[in-house]
């Protein structure tokens, strides 16, 4: 693997863990301010950070070694809105900015499961903005958001609150494959 696809794919996996570990904060967060729903939301999202992690380190799976990974990472605890503000930041600065540029490097690099790992995160974080989008302006009305069942796919991160897909419209996934939150 070419050294500046190997320092992003690093750069994401740090940057998805961390994303992994703050939404599971922020999930607590919005169930103790009574928001169930919005708690799923963070935990369902949260595992799909997990899932984008595992895809970057997957596409290193012949580096060895320790190495220094450089990630950004939003910290604080603001309130279940303000979290959900900052997380739909961090998943819209991921794919009009990161991924988009990591992608340029790894295609020009020859990286194919990099690129693939990427495409995946990148269509996935589209989805979550959405999400924390919708379930921030609920919670500013005063009310939780409205789902029932969370539905995640477990190969690339996609989430659907209707469960409606016969197929992940990312990955192409059957929909028995979902897990749900």
């Amino acid at each position: 693997m070419r050294a500046m696809t190997q320092t992003n794919l690093q750069s994401a996996f740090g940057g998805e863990s961390q994303a992994h570990m703050r939404y599971l904060y922020w999930g607590n967060v919005a169930e103790k301010e009574g928001f169930k729903n919005v708690a799923r939301l963070f935990e369902a999202t949260a595992e799909a950070e997990r899932v984008h992690a595992h895809l970057h380190f997957k596409a290193m799976k012949d580096i060895s070694g320790d190495f220094a990974v450089t990630s950004g990472a939003g910290f604080g605890d603001h309130g279940t809105s303000k979290n959900l503000e900052a997380a739909a930041g961090g998943e819209r600065f991921e794919f009009t900015e990161m991924y988009p540029s990591y992608i340029l490097v790894a295609e020009e690099q020859g990286e194919k499961a990099a690129v693939s790992a990427m495409k995946f995160a990148i269509e996935a974080e589209k989805v979550h903005e959405k999400l924390f989008l919708k379930a921030k302006e609920a919670v500013d009305a005063g009310k939780d958001l409205d789902a029932d069942k969370i539905y995640l796919c477990p190969f690339c991160g996609f989430i659907s609150l209707t469960g409606e897909e016969d197929k992940c419209p990312i990955c192409g996934a059957d929909k028995s494959k979902f897990v749900e939150f």
